[in-house]
């Protein structure tokens, strides 16, 4: 039971989100809408909860077991349980009964996001422009005839979107441009095309239980 009830809510929710697609009766539309502004609403309610309980689950576990970097789970579980008391108690902008500020130091959560939040992300994505500075100079190396075709596209793109394109050929641009708008696009479509066959195939196999994974493995 515990396998073939998750398995028939499975079949019948897959059910249910295709045939919206498939039929626009206004019935079937409303019902959808209902479906997927209030229940999948309460469904990601319950799968935040569970997500959170199982993050705070892995890491007690690691800090338990004194696994490699088992310190930064202790970071992770106090960083979580001040800021889910300041959010609830503290309100967005220091709205809520609990006093978020300090003087001129206010750490409600709006300037936690703003402050800290926003920072940490900046400096993730700069050091992501160095790994694919790393990763394009590994790529860009003529070892077979399309890797030579790479880094020639590559250079002609660069230097037609610089101003010093413009001043060695007018073409230099607008031939930068048609490799952007044309071959990278054809390459676009055809990486998205497989994504989207290969996403219908997953949702097929699950909807269908051939794929059972999901479960916790087994057949």
């Amino acid at each position: 039971m515990k396998r073939t009830l998750p398995l028939i809510l499975v079949l019948i929710c897959g059910v249910l989100g295709i045939i919206p697609f498939l039929i626009p009766h206004p019935i079937v539309q409303t019902t959808d809408g209902f479906f997927r502004d209030i229940v999948l609403r309460i469904i990601g309610a319950f799968a935040l909860v569970l997500g959170l309980g199982s993050l705070l689950r892995v890491h007690y576990d690691k800090i338990k077991r004194r696994q490699n970097n088992w310190e930064y789970s202790w970071v992770l579980i106090i960083t979580f349980i001040v800021v889910s008391i300041i959010g609830l108690f503290g309100g967005t902008q220091g709205t809520g009964p609990l006093p978020t500020r300090i003087g001129t130091f206010a750490f409600d959560i709006q300037s936690l996001y703003l402050n800290i939040e926003v920072p940490l992300g900046s400096t993730m994505f700069a050091l992501l422009a160095f790994l694919m500075a790393s990763a394009a100079y590994r790529a860009f190396r003529a070892r077979s005839t399309e890797a030579s075709l790479l880094l020639v596209a590559a250079f002609f793109v660069m230097i037609g979107i610089l101003p010093l394109g413009d001043r060695i050929s007018h073409q230099l641009p607008s031939f930068a441009q048609w490799i952007m708008d044309v071959p990278n696009v054809a390459g676009q479509r055809g990486i998205q095309f497989g994504v989207v066959l290969g996403m219908l195939t997953t949702a097929l196999k699950i909807i269908l239980g051939i794929e059972r994974s999901w479960l916790g493995g087994g057949e």
